[in-house]
Formats: structure tokens, C-alpha cells, sequence
């Protein structure tokens, strides 16, 4: 009965360096009727320079003690100290029995194993098949934990994508770093778009390419069905996904996975000669539910925000009134880097004393933060159209938030603009403040403020601003202006400066703003612009 061949068994290509060619005959004879391959060196400096040899690289090494130009010990050494060839097993070969204190100087110095002349065949081929043995075994476990280690950095790479297009980029990337090889991602956004990215090798950056002309969901009806898992199948070259590389021809392994009956598969194609074993095969298995969970969790946080923002939105204003004196704009630009939903909020109403404009801050990003909003907005106007003044609102919104078993603060700006009396009486709690122009195009902060809402103070009278035609106002939440690193207060004289170059136009007015103080999606923007006609 034949004994099947055990993989670490196969013929290796095998260095013998040896200055007796007598000796090279007899050991490499042997060495070739079991299969392998024997490359031959008559001195430590050819044996050094084969060694190194990037077109042949040998598996194993066998060198003699004592060779003319230096001892196999320095041969051995230089090998081990070589970054090329630090991995290859030496095994030292003397022709006479050595003394214990050669043989642990042949250790230290990192020799493999030992065998003394006359050697028997049986001998040679089991110490070599044993020393090769131990060596890929060795490096088999080294290659694993490299490839676990770019699977577990592209794994944390999938999970910090912003976007489908930088999730597939990832994916791409790291599949041809973990495997070897090319590699293909196809995908479909939170939107339905299908998302294709290609590497052509490893360490080459990925790109984007046209999506396949067949979907990836007749390749999951064949192999996942409409169940959820993740798979690995061949595709031949009737089975149109392109390689990375341009190559059409050749067999394919098509890897998909499914998170959620329904949702649409994520694909990943390599070459199939690169997932031979069952460990490659898991790893592109791993790879390819590793983006599939990535692409999940990046679509359900676009789900929870659109309807975090549908949220937010429905408790913000419907539209703006149209009074007959005043020109008024807002924009609204909720954070895009969370998935809750923040407190900024801004109210217009007419009012028997005048049109009263007011913008706010509840602190913290999340439901509770907009409910207090929602509260606060609405107190705020039925107290604006029962007639009482700005100080008066802020006085009763701090019993409103008092009520509230959620320790909450918000800031807030309230502005009433009389016509009749010519003027603007602004109640600031806490808040940014308000930017005002006059009709000859002098431009200031009104610094005058009170106390942050939720603390519990009295709050002073409003502050009186002379008021005529073609006078301006700019409000704003800290969103637009805050910016870590940046002085609070350099930034207020930029938004002072903004304003007073700006355009007349309300409208225009929050375009210039926004394009002057670009959002950086970590906190709400609102702002509100009035002109007196």
C-alpha cells in the first residue's frame, strides 16, 4: 500500500555546500532519487550567495563543519543574521564525530540539526523531511497570524468607513493584502447604487471600476438563495466578473454574503488559485461577512439619521411668516457626523408688539435634547403671542425647563423688532451673539447677555438697539462659528467682519455665512437674517 504524501513531505529545493565533491555526489544522489531539487556550493562564500538567491531560494541548507574559506558555524550565522535568509533551517554536516562543546557552539550560533559522516540514506532524508517538517509547519503558522493580523486591521479599517465607496475601497485593499492577490468588491450603497472596487495586488491602492454586467444577485440566488450567510463558489469565464487585473480568463472564487433577508449581497472575487486550502477559503470568507456587516451597520446608522433628521425637522418651523416690513431667511444644517439628533432650533412669529425672532441651543445630541427643544420652542411662541416681552419669555422658559426632570441648559437669543418704536430689544440668554448693521453699513456684536436658561437666575431687561430702514440682523448657534483650536472670540470678529461685507439680501446673506464658515458636520447650524425694508 502506497502512504499518501503528508504536505510538509514534498521535495524541497535543498543548498548542499560542501568543498569535497566526493561528499556533495553521494549526499546529493540521495537527496535527488527522494525528489527534491539539490543546488551546489564548494565554499562558505558561493554557499552564502546561493543562499540568497531570489530566482531559487532554498528550503533547507546543509553545510559542512569545515569548509576552506570559513567554518559552517559562520556560514550558519550569516545565514541566521540575514534578513533574507533568517528563516532557512541549517543543517551542519561533519565528517568525523565532533566534541560536545562544537556541537553547542553549532546550536548557539543556529544551526538546525546535526549529522555526522558516514551518514545512511535513511538518515539524511528523515532529518531533512523532519527539519522541512518543523520549518513550514513554522512558517505556515507565521503566514496565519500575518494574515490575521491585516484581516483584524481591515476589519477595524470596514468598520471606521464613512462611506459605501471608502467601505468597498477598504474591502478591496485589504482583501489583496491578506491573500496575495488581486481582488474585486462589489456592493450596493444605502441608496441602491452598485459600488465596484478593484486592487490589482497587494500594497496598490484600489479603484474604482464599472460595475459587472451581470448583478451580484443572480450570483447569491445561486449560491446563498434568499437566505443569510456567507459562501464561497467558483465562476468560470462564462461568468462575466472581471478580474483586478483585466484578466477575462481562468476560474474565479466568488465570495457573498448577506446580513439581513432581503438586503442586497456584498461580493468579493479573487482568483481562484489563491483560496486552495480551507484555511484561505475561511479567510475570504471572513473578509468578504467582515463588509457585509460593515455595509449593514453603515446603512442602518443613513436609516436611524434620515429619521432622526425627519424628526428634528418636525419640530422646527414649517415656514417663516411673510410680515410687511421685514425680509427675513434661515438655513438649517443638522450634524451630519451623528445618528441623534440635536437641540438647535430657531422660531418667527408676528406679534401685536412687533415680529419676534428668537435662536437656541439645547446642550447634547440626542431625543431627549430635541423633545426639551420642541417644548421650549413652543412655550416660546405662546408666550411671544400672549404679548409678553423677551426678558418676560426667558423668565418663564426657566420655569418651563424647571419642570423638566431632565437636568437640562439651552441657550437662547430673542429679538423683537418694533417698527412702531424704532427699535430692536434683544433678551440674550447665554447665547452667541447677535450681529447687527446698520443702514449706513456700521457692523457690531451685541454683547449685552443674561444668564444660560436652566440655571435659575433672573434674567435682565432687554437691550435697546435703534432701528430704522435698511437695518440688518444676523443670528446664529455656535455650530457655525466653534471650531476646536480656533479663539471663540477671533471667531465672533470673523463673523462680525462677514456680515459686514456682505451682501443686503437676507438670503444671500446665510450663503455668504455658510460659505465663509464651511460645516463641519460635528454640531447643528441654524441661522436666522432679517432686513428692515
Amino acid at each position: 500500500m502506497t502512504i499518501p504524501r503528508q504536505p510538509d513531505e514534498r521535495p524541497a529545493l535543498v543548498l548542499l555546500v560542501d568543498d569535497n565533491p566526493t561528499n556533495r555526489y553521494v549526499l546529493g544522489t540521495t537527496l535527488r532519487r527522494a525528489g527534491h531539487q539539490v543546488v551546489e556550493a564548494a565554499d562558505g562564500h558561493e554557499g552564502l550567495a546561493r543562499a540568497a538567491d531570489p530566482d531559487a531560494p532554498p528550503e533547507v541548507v546543509l553545510v559542512d563543519v569545515r569548509l576552506p574559506d570559513m567554518t559552517g558555524f559562520e556560514v550558519c550565522e550569516r545565514i541566521k543574521v540575514d534578513p533574507r535568509t533568517a528563516s532557512l533551517p541549517v543543517i551542519h554536516v561533519s565528517a568525523s564525530a565532533i566534541s560536545a562543546s562544537d556541537r553547542t557552539q553549532g546550536l548557539n550560533r543556529g544551526a538546525d540539526a546535526y549529522l555526522t559522516e558516514p551518514i545512511a540514506p535513511g538518515e539524511l532524508l528523515a532529518t531533512v523531511t523532519a527539519t522541512l517538517r518543523y520549518t513550514r509547519a513554522r512558517r505556515r503558522a507565521e503566514s496565519l497570524a500575518r494574515r490575521l493580523g491585516l484581516l483584524n486591521r481591515t476589519t477595524l479599517g470596514l468598520h471606521s468607513a464613512l462611506s459605501a465607496a471608502a467601505l468597498a475601497r477598504t474591502a478591496a485593499e485589504g482583501t489583496a493584502a491578506v491573500l496575495e492577490c488581486s481582488a474585486d468588491v462589489v456592493l450596493r450603497d444605502p441608496e441602491g447604487r452598485v459600488t465596484h472596487f478593484a486592487a490589482s495586488g497587494p500594497g496598490l491602492p484600489a479603484e474604482e471600476v464599472p460595475a459587472p454586467s451581470v448583478p451580484m444577485e443572480v450570483f447569491a440566488e445561486h449560491v446563498l438563495g434568499g437566505g443569510v450567510g456567507a459562501a464561497v463558489e467558483s465562476a468560470d469565464a462564462t461568468w462575466p466578473v472581471p478580474y483586478a487585473d483585466g484578466r477575462r480568463g481562468g476560474v474565479r472564487a466568488v465570495a457573498l454574503a448577506r446580513t439581513k433577508p432581503g438586503r442586497p449581497p456584498t461580493a468579493v472575487v479573487v482568483p481562484a488559485d489563491t483560496v486552495v486550502t480551507p484555511a484561505e477559503t475561511d479567510l475570504l470568507t471572513q473578509l468578504t461577512h467582515a463588509t457585509a456587516l460593515a455595509l449593514e451597520a453603515l446603512r442602518s446608522y443613513d436609516e436611524e439619521h434620515a429619521l432622526a433628521l425627519r424628526l428634528q425637522r418636525s419640530f422646527l418651523p414649517e415656514a417663516l411668516p411673510c410680515p410687511k416690513s421685514v425680509d427675513l431667511a434661515v438655513r438649517y444644517d443638522p450634524a451630519s457626523r451623528h445618528a441623534e439628533i440635536g437641540g438647535d432650533f430657531y422660531e418667527a412669529v408676528e406679534t401685536d408688539d412687533g415680529l419676534l425672532l428668537a435662536v437656541g441651543d439645547v446642550a447634547g445630541h440626542s431625543l431627549e435634547a430635541a423633545m426639551v427643544m420642541g417644548r421650549l420652542r413652543h412655550a416660546l411662541r405662546a408666550y411671544a403671542l400672549d404679548g409678553h416681552a423677551p426678558d418676560q419669555i426667558q423668565t418663564r422658559l426657566e420655569k418651563v425647563l424647571g419642570t423638566d426632570h431632565a437636568v437640562r441648559s439651552a441657550t437662547l437669543c430673542i429679538v423683537q423688532v418694533d417698527r412702531t418704536a424704532g427699535v430692536l430689544r434683544v433678551s440674550n440668554a447665554g447665547h452667541i451673539p447677535p450681529v447687527v448693521r446698520g443702514p449706513g453699513g456700521h457692523t457690531r456684536l451685541l454683547h449685552e447677555h443674561g444668564p444660560l436658561l436652566g440655571l435659575g437666575l433672573p434674567h435682565p431687561p432687554p437691550a435697546e438697539v435703534p432701528l430704522a430702514a435698511g437695518t440688518e440682523l444676523v443670528l446664529v448657534t455656535d455650530g457655525l462659528i466653534e471650531r476646536r483650536g480656533v479663539d471663540l472670540d477671533a471667531a465672533l470678529v470673523s463673523l462680525r467682519e462677514t456680515v459686514a461685507s456682505g451682501p443686503a439680501c437676507p438670503d444671500a446673506m446665510c450663503d455668504a455665512l455658510l460659505a465663509a464658515f464651511p460645516p463641519d458636520g460635528k454640531d447643528d447650524v441654524a441661522i436666522l437674517a432679517a432686513r428692515v425694508r
